[in-house]
């Protein structure tokens, strides 16, 4: 295990919850937080994660000790939580909570809102361009959620996967993009975009993480994490302490456990994406999770009845530029250079690997929507479209031979070729 981290992890069981416990406690235990304010930095509804159980025991081992103790939802940009789905969230009714926990608030990022944010530094142009290998070249101002800066010590409790942003999620990605301002959030989400989700998903040490880290340094609060890697609703592995110890600890067994090796690419990948994903913001993972084993020429379904809209936070935007490849924005840069790059970044991850030569755009794979989003919106934007209703998944199982791949529950595990196995 990474040095200064506590934990352990199986890619054989799932952590007993007096397993799980001891981890927590012990970590909590050892950091001095008597009297102190606490703020927990919690995953939203679009990560699977035991978060009841991690509420209970945080809340077992900081509510008497702890001066206050509150929880923060690092959004991102993803809608804001109502008060039924918070309770949802932490698995506890609003009676049962005021009963047991009558001190503990959670919030919502609300990251619409400037008085959100304090700025803490600004990251210098040739800052960036060494942590982006020169792809890029400005300053980024850092702005992050004032309540992480006014209390005195801050908890990140969250889980692990491979991610098409910053390689793996978790960590200090809690910061940035999870309750971060504009600016990081669109600096390293576009030079995600530039290396493309292919070459930078699953990957531990990537420059985005690199630039998350950077932003994240200039955060004085006392930190530590409890990075959670998670198989369904259970552990895999807890791992608990300094922030970049623990997770880099879930992350080498999130490697293990989150991604799914196959001999050969397939023609046709069907992704039954799960209602936790509620958009297709969110529930592009389906593309993400799937774009490496996927055959040229080929084609990714996302499957989800339950989704009409493209995005809840930015779907004006995404109506107005449509889904496209990295070069389409890239070699039409002063056309599209004021748009938020987040948004940009979103959109060449969900459209993959293409080209855009003397005018014509073309995607190495195609990406269509079997969603409850109108066929002409879809075409607009740039994707194809099936009617779910006629549409069954179930007719694409068991035929893996035939090169056809249909993915229950979509967007958590990685897929990979066996040929590129070590490559990263």
């Amino acid at each position: 295990m990474t040095d200064g981290a506590i934990g352990e992890g199986f890619t054989d069981r799932l952590l007993t919850e007096a397993e799980a416990r001891d981890i927590v406690a012990r970590s909590l235990a050892a950091r001095p937080l008597d009297g102190k304010r606490v703020t927990v930095l919690i995953p939203d509804g679009t990560r699977t994660a035991p978060v009841p159980m991690m509420f209970r025991l945080v809340n077992e081992a900081l509510a008497g000790r702890a001066k206050a103790l509150d929880y923060l939802i690092a959004l991102g940009t993803h809608g804001a939580m109502n008060d039924g789905a918070i309770a949802k969230l932490v698995g506890m009714t609003a009676a049962e909570w005021t009963r047991r926990w009558p001190n503990v608030a959670v919030h919502n990022h609300l990251w619409e809102k400037p008085k959100t944010f304090a700025t803490l530094d600004t990251i210098s142009r040739a800052e960036v361009e060494t942590l982006s290998r020169g792809m890029l070249s400005l300053e980024v101002k850092v702005q992050v959620n004032r309540r992480v800066v006014e209390c005195d010590h801050v908890l990140i409790c969250g889980p692990v996967f491979p991610h098409e942003v910053a390689g793996f999620s978790g960590g200090t990605k809690y910061f940035f993009p999870g309750i971060s301002g504009p600016e990081v959030i669109n600096f390293t989400h576009w030079l995600g975009a530039l290396i493309t989700n292919w070459k930078i998903i699953g990957v531990k040490s990537t420059p985005v993480r690199e630039a998350i880290n950077r932003a994240a340094a200039c955060i004085r609060t006392r930190k530590s994490a409890l990075c959670m890697v998670s198989r369904g609703e259970g552990l895999a592995g807890l791992y608990a302490g300094p922030v970049d110890a623990a997770w880099s600890a879930a992350a080498d067994l999130s490697a293990q456990v989150h991604v799914k090796w196959v001999p050969r690419p397939f023609r046709t990948v069907v992704s039954v994406m799960p209602e936790m994903y509620d958009d297709i913001w969110t529930g592009a993972k389906g593309m993400y999770k799937m774009e490496p084993v996927v055959a040229d020429g080929g084609e990714v379904i996302i499957y989800a009845p339950h989704i009409t809209e493209v995005s809840y936070s930015h779907g004006k935007l995404l109506d107005e530029i449509g889904y496209h490849t990295r070069d389409y924005f890239v070699k039409q840069w002063d056309k599209f250079k004021s748009y938020p790059w987040g948004v940009l970044a979103h959109s060449t991850h969900l459209r993959g690997v293409g080209t855009y030569e003397n005018g014509v755009e073309r995607g190495r794979i195609r990406v269509t929507l079997a969603t409850s989003i109108p066929e002409e919106r879809c075409r607009r934007i740039g994707l194809g479209y099936r009617d779910p209703k006629t549409f069954n998944p179930a007719e694409y199982a068991g035929r893996e031979a035939e090169g056809v791949l249909l993915v229950p529950h979509a967007g958590e595990h990685l897929y990979r070729l066996e040929s590129e196995r070590g490559a990263g």
